[in-house]
């Protein structure tokens, strides 16, 4: 006769197999893995970004120049038509009224509710003393114009991409670094307009987490979740439930990482994804931490992380860094980020249900 503890055990086993398959991270496959650009105009590029303008559509931007820093790096835009990326073209540099030139750095493409495309970027000679612009284009990125600067003390999306609320503002994560020992972390508001910007406190930072560039996670119920790459090995995160307005003390996600750009995604099945470099103390040699390999995480609810790809693993000299993230109507994700300083790759992942897996 079996057992009545038996019987409990069997059940207590099979239900939580069950449940492990109920919710068992989704499985994603790279389908599509290629440059942008196979030969660049330019010997660097770097700091990518990417917009979906219509089924099928998409438009890439990012800086490229002889060497970060220097001001002959402008800013380049590829349109994704018809199964192909079209010939990088510069369609913003530094020159100034006066004559002087500086280098431009970290596009942001964001499209509005009306189909424009916004194209946000930073001016100047270094991170420390650059300046907030953007450019406009109302074809999808065929011509840019009214290029304007943002007020002074405002920057726009630092590197990711900003979310539109549902109020309709315009919720743009940001940070400044004012010198090698002080980065914060902040957020800007605006709207489709981007007439009217308030700009949030510092993120507070009692951990000294050093952190810029966050991406921005917006949960059904309005609360917002901001990772950002720090300078201590291991992700920051803060958390807003006024869309943006006050945020909680920067503390750890318990995600290792390198000092390098991340970003995230939330997935509108639910769920979300983090494309990163991790940290290894056993590898990272250098000031910055390995930028390989790049890889995404997948989490239900933005506490627990499981890897679900790897764009990259074999080393290179530059490694692959500052990935951008989206998901576009057809549900599938793309990425686009730094190969080795010397291109950009686009990565398409599409989602596989898991093994098992009940939805």
């Amino acid at each position: 006769m079996t057992s009545p503890t038996f019987l409990r055990l069997t059940a207590f086993f099979f239900a939580a197999m069950f449940s492990a398959a109920v919710h068992a991270a989704p499985r994603w496959e790279i389908i599509k893995s290629e440059f942008i650009e196979a030969a660049p105009a330019v010997a660097e590029v770097h700091s990518s970004t990417i917009v979906e303008t219509g089924p099928g559509a998409f438009v890439a931007s990012w800086f490229g120049g002889s060497i970060e820093g220097r001001d002959d790096v402008a800013i380049w835009v590829s349109r994704y038509e018809n199964g192909a990326w079209t010939p990088g073209v510069a369609v913003a540099d530094g020159a100034q009224p006066d004559g002087a030139r500086h280098p431009t750095w970290n596009p942001v493409l964001y499209r509005a509710a009306d189909g424009r495309l916004v194209l946000f970027f930073k001016v100047g000679p270094s991170p420390e003393k650059w300046w907030g612009e953007l450019l406009v284009s109302k074809d999808g990125g065929l011509t840019w114009g009214d290029r304007a600067r943002l007020p002074d003390n405002l920057l726009g999306p630092v590197k990711n991409k900003p979310v539109r609320l549902k109020d309709g503002a315009l919720l743009c994560p940001t940070s400044q670094e004012y010198d090698k020992n002080r980065w914060v972390v902040y957020f800007e508001r605006t709207d489709d307009s981007l007439a009217a910007w308030t700009r949030s406190a510092d993120v507070a930072d009692p951990g000294k987490f050093r952190s810029i560039q966050p991406a921005l996670l917006v949960h059904p119920d309005g609360s917002i979740l901001a990772l950002s790459r720090s300078a201590s090995r291991e992700i920051s995160r803060t958390r807003s439930r006024d869309g943006g307005r006050t945020w909680t003390p920067l503390e750890g996600a318990g995600i290792a990482a390198s000092n390098s750009g991340i970003d995230a995604l939330m997935l509108r099945e639910g769920g979300m994804l983090l494309v990163y470099n991790p940290y290894s103390a056993a590898s990272d040699k250098s000031r910055w931490g390995a930028r390989c390999p790049l890889v995404v995480d997948y989490s239900a609810d933005g506490g627990t992380w499981e890897r679900v790809a790897t764009l990259e693993a074999i080393p290179v000299r530059n490694g692959y860094a500052y990935p951008a993230i989206i998901q576009s109507q057809d549900g599938r994700v793309h990425i686009t980020y730094t190969w080795n300083r010397a291109r950009i790759k686009h990565v398409v992942l599409e989602r596989k249900q898991a093994a098992g897996a009940h939805e």
